[in-house]
């Protein structure tokens, strides 16, 4: 390390962020401080407080074991501390500056509202010492905030927060940043110190952690679904040999022809920054024109900005409340049997019942199925969309809230930018449209394996396989009427 490093010993705070390459504040750390280390903090009670479900949280630690081995080669150890809130945090992260004599934290910053507070509760805690906290942009692409309408309002529609990204910052190709250098002296740090609280600050990530049981199959997959850095640079040079053929083929769910990025980004495995710098060297470092496919996947890398930034902006979104205040006025059935048909995928509509099905057995869905089953639940089954996102951060291995938060109130017709009301998504015609032969429905739904053609998409009756739970187009009628009387 060169002697012009600020800081004798920096301590990374490692979230959403568990990757080597690309990682902001790691960057800064690495070149700031002489000795360094890094920390993850687990709290589990909040985390279920955020409905943040089994597969997710196994994920994440299972990339944090990938990453943990990793930064060891690098003689940079990664200490772990479990506690039960975010509340804990503060007073514990004082603990360790003090204990380990650390001079600066380094962290990316997060931005639901209750990891904003927890952050600031830790930069007031940790400056009573004399401790600075550095919170840099790394889980978007610009800050959220950056981007403004004439008027210095938060865009509330796509379409132009996408024409400003462009013109603002298209012109950046978002080179990533490289790893840290293995540190050859890089101090004594400790094998474990005593934190006042329910664990000790430790060198190893734990097997289980309170609420979770931390599944994994063997070879440490979670659902199927590889972890840490390595498989997520693998998934995108993959998907880098097929995204031409984005834009004619994601629809269709019986295709590998989407990313399959969403769990790494989500985990911070891989960076946003690392997938618009593919996508834009692919393209001659363009955002729009050039390969239709790759213009199209890297306007779903904005989407994930846009619904980021909202987030920041109306914190309400993290309080379980409508975009819109007027639909809370929804009459909303809460019918709970129905509720359940739908997580099990026993509807009887087979395109529904497929798609919650690949959720149960692999925590992911297709994009396009995300929205046919909550347009199914919320306007013809006439159920809250907060059950469904509730449902959906409980089961995806890819739960990013502000994205969850943002497509089930698009499809609710709740939200900013939102499908208009009067819109809703036929399941048969969208199942015969994008899962033509049915392949899809077959894979996930065997007691319809049997049946040929377009009997396929609205099977006869079976013994093996429920009727319909519900008429489609009488629902549909019923849904409309009930969102066109709130404006009344």
């Amino acid at each position: 390390m060169s002697g012009k490093a600020a800081f004798a010993r920096g301590l990374v705070w490692l979230r959403s962020d568990l990757r080597l390459h690309d990682n902001t504040a790691l960057h800064r750390a690495a070149k700031g401080c002489r000795e360094l280390a890094a920390i993850f903090i687990a709290c589990p009670k909040t985390w279920r407080d955020h409905e943040e479900g089994e597969p997710l949280v196994s994920f994440r630690m299972a990339c944090l074991r990938e990453l943990q081995e990793e930064m060891g080669k690098r003689n940079i150890p990664l200490y772990f501390l479990e506690l039960g809130e975010f509340s804990q945090v503060p007073a514990a992260l004082r603990q360790i500056a003090e204990k380990l004599s650390i001079d600066a934290v380094y962290a990316n910053a997060e931005y639901p509202l209750d990891e904003q507070r927890r952050d600031r509760a830790v930069r007031e805690s940790l400056r009573e010492i004399d401790v600075p906290v550095e919170y840099a942009t790394d889980r978007t692409l610009v800050p959220p905030g950056s981007i403004r309408t004439g008027s210095g309002e938060a865009y509330k529609v796509f379409t132009p927060f996408k024409r400003a990204f462009i013109s603002q910052y298209g012109g950046d190709s978002y080179q990533p940043l490289p790893a840290p250098h293995s540190r050859k002296d890089n101090g004594d740090w400790p094998a474990w110190i005593e934190v006042q609280g329910p664990n000790n600050l430790v060198q190893t990530v734990p097997d289980s952690l309170a609420g979770y049981e931390l599944s994994a199959e063997r070879g440490g997959t979670v659902l199927g679904w590889q972890p840490g850095e390595r498989a997520a640079a693998r998934r995108l040079d993959e998907f880098s040999e097929i995204i031409d053929g984005y834009e004619d083929e994601r629809d269709f769910p019986a295709i590998d022809a989407t990313s399959r990025l969403s769990p790494y980004l989500n985990s911070g495995a891989i960076s946003v920054r690392q997938c618009a710098h593919m996508a834009l060297e692919h393209n001659n470092d363009r955002w729009s024109g050039g390969s239709d496919g790759i213009a199209c996947w890297l306007g779903e890398l904005i989407w994930r900005e846009f619904y980021t930034h909202l987030m920041d902006a109306y914190p309400r979104l993290c309080m379980h409340k409508p975009f819109k205040p007027e639909t809370e006025r929804v009459p909303w059935s809460g019918d709970e049997l129905a509720f359940r048909r739908w997580t099990l995928g026993k509807t009887g509509v087979p395109i529904v019942d497929a798609a919650m099905r690949q959720l149960e057995q692999t925590g992911w869905m297709h994009n396009r199925l995300r929205m046919v089953v909550a347009s199914f639940l919320t306007k013809n089954l006439l159920i809250d969309w907060r059950w469904g996102e509730r449902h959906f951060m409980n089961n995806l291995v890819d739960a990013d809230f502000a994205s969850n938060n943002g497509g089930w109130q698009w499809a609710a017709s709740t939200g900013t930018d939102a499908v208009p009301y009067f819109r809703v998504f036929n399941p048969y015609s969208q199942s015969k449209k994008f899962d033509p032969r049915g392949d899809f429905i077959r894979r996930f739904v065997p007691e319809l394996r049997g049946v040929r053609g377009d009997d396929i998409h609205c099977p006869p009756d079976t013994p093996d396989y429920p009727r319909p739970i519900c008429d489609v187009k009488e629902t549909r009628k019923r849904a409309i009427e009930a969102f066109a009387q709130l404006k009344g």
